[in-house]
């Protein structure tokens, strides 16, 4: 089974190439770090599975889905609808697990999201049910998906916050670990970023949504259901 691997954080993708290698039906044929990289790589490998990255710079998962010739896109070269190698299905693989970003990417067209604190064994799990056709997910992130389609639970039209527009992706991620009460080593192992990193982050967060400290931030976040 062929795999391909997009994540903008080299030492990650090098654990999952690690934990991959020790499933002989399961063979790594590509990885990349970015959007563009991401869509002329799956393009030119050819895999059945994709693990895809929620929050990269140049648009995300989602721009990668958009990007990769698959019925229904329309190929920009002319190419679409030609005989080609079998699509490949997407599976998402983040340290998010906000239902925003989990409707998003199923909208799009993923056929499962697990979030990185999966094993190895469960991921080469999960990457074999997709690629036979199964909808896989991390528990409790398929209620989000079932709602959202049932229209039970949809998601509310987000309101105008500026202070929350204005934080970048990797800035969001380190205001939910924040919130759910992370220390900053804790998020840097979580994000595979370096603790100076988060610190980085965590200051631009509080300037960002004006909040004097973490405990007056962590109320913010509540506020807008964000931990």
């Amino acid at each position: 089974m062929r795999v391909y691997l997009v994540d903008d954080h080299a030492v990650f993708r090098s654990g999952v190439r690690a934990e991959l290698s020790r499933e002989p039906d399961i063979a790594l044929v590509g990885e990349a770090g970015d959007v563009a990289g991401a869509i002329e790589g799956i393009g030119a490998a050819h895999p059945h599975v994709v693990l895809l990255d929620v929050h990269m710079p140049g648009g995300g998962g989602v721009a990668v889905l958009r990007g990769v010739d698959r019925p229904g896109n329309g190929a920009a070269d002319g190419t679409a609808g030609r005989e080609a190698a079998p699509d490949p299905v997407f599976l998402a693989l983040s340290v998010s697990d906000a239902a925003e970003d989990v409707i998003a990417v199923i909208r799009a067209g993923a056929r499962g999201y697990v979030t990185k604190t999966i094993s190895g064994a469960e991921l080469a799990d999960a990457v074999r049910r997709v690629a036979g056709g199964d909808a896989v997910f991390s528990p409790r992130l398929a209620g989000f998906v079932l709602d959202s389609f049932t229209g039970r639970s949809p998601l509310p039209e987000p309101a105008l916050d500026p202070e929350l527009d204005s934080l970048t992706p990797r800035e969001l991620e380190v205001l939910r670990l924040l919130a759910r009460g992370y220390t900053y080593r804790e998020i840097g192992e979580e994000l595979f970023i370096s603790v100076k990193t988060v610190e980085t982050h965590a200051s631009n967060v509080l300037r960002k949504t004006q909040q004097s400290n973490r405990n007056a931030l962590t109320r913010w976040a509540s506020r807008r259901r964000l931990d």
